[in-house]
C-alpha cells in the first residue's frame, strides 16, 4: 500500500520484532513507491503501540510468580527501546537516499496510554513517552489529567540503560517477553476480527430490514 502512494496508520503493534518489521515494511514501499516514479512526500505512516496492555499481560504474569517490584515497568521500556531503534532505523545512507526525495519518517504512535491499574500514575505513559516525532494519542481522561498536574520534558531518550535491565530483570524471572507480546497480538487480532464480524452483521441485519416490502410501503405512504 505504501508503494501504492496510500498513508497507513500500522496499528496492533507490541514487540521489538514486529516494529522492526514494519518500520522495514515501510521503507521498501517507499523505495518502490520512487522507482515508480511516485512522490515520497505525498505518503505518511505512523507504527502505533499498543502501550498500556503490555503492563497489563506482563503484570498479570508478574503477580503469579509473586514479583511485584517489577510491575508497571516492561511498557515504557519497550518503548523507550522502540523508539531507540526508530532512530537507527531512519537514519543512514539508505534513508538519506529517500529523505532526499522528500519523504517522511513513519512516525511512533502511542496508543492505549490511558492506566489500567490505578495503583500507577495516570500519566505515566504519557510523561515517560515525550520525545521527538511522535504522538501520544490520549483518552479525554488522560488528556485532562496531563493538563491538571502532568510534566512536560523530553523524557523518551532518557533511561535507555534502565528499560535494557528491565527486560533483563524480566528474563530472570520467568517472564518471556515473547511470549508476552505474541499473546497480546494474538489476543488483539482477535477482538479487531471480532469486532468488524459485528459491523458487517449488523450492517447486514439493517440491509435485510431496509429490503422488506413493508418498509418500502410505509416509506411511500
Amino acid at each position: 500500500m505504501i508503494a501504492r502512494g496510500k498513508s497507513i496508520n500500522v496499528t496492533l503493534i507490541f514487540s521489538l520484532q514486529r516494529y522492526t518489521e514494519v518500520a522495514e515494511a515501510y521503507i521498501r514501499g517507499l523505495e518502490r513507491l520512487v522507482e515508480a516514479g511516485g512522490d515520497a512526500g505525498s505518503v505518511a505512516s505512523v507504527a502505533s503501540f499498543f502501550v498500556s496492555r503490555v503492563d497489563t499481560e506482563a503484570d498479570r504474569r508478574l503477580d503469579k510468580l509473586g514479583h511485584d517490584d517489577l510491575k508497571g515497568k516492561l511498557a515504557i521500556a519497550n518503548a523507550k527501546l522502540a523508539y531507540q531503534r526508530y532512530l537507527e532505523i531512519f537514519a543512514g545512507e539508505r534513508w538519506e537516499v529517500l529523505a532526499g526525495t522528500g519523504a517522511w519518517r513513519q512516525r511512533c504512535l502511542w496508543a492505549s496510554t490511558s492506566t489500567k491499574d490505578p495503583a500507577y500514575s495516570d500519566v505515566m505513559y504519557v510523561e515517560e513517552l515525550i520525545g521527538a516525532e511522535t504522538v501520544n494519542t490520549m483518552p479525554e481522561e488522560t488528556i485532562r489529567a496531563s493538563q491538571d498536574h502532568g510534566t512536560v520534558a523530553a523524557t523518551l531518550e532518557c533511561g535507555v540503560d534502565k528499560a535494557n535491565r528491565v527486560f533483563e530483570q524480566l528474563a530472570q524471572v520467568g517472564v518471556d517477553y515473547d511470549d508476552v507480546t505474541a499473546t497480546l497480538e494474538k489476543e488483539g487480532v482477535q477482538k479487531f476480527a471480532d469486532s468488524f464480524g459485528e459491523l458487517l452483521s449488523a450492517i447486514e441485519a439493517k440491509r435485510r430490514e431496509l429490503s422488506q416490502p413493508e418498509f418500502h410501503w410505509l416509506r411511500l405512504r
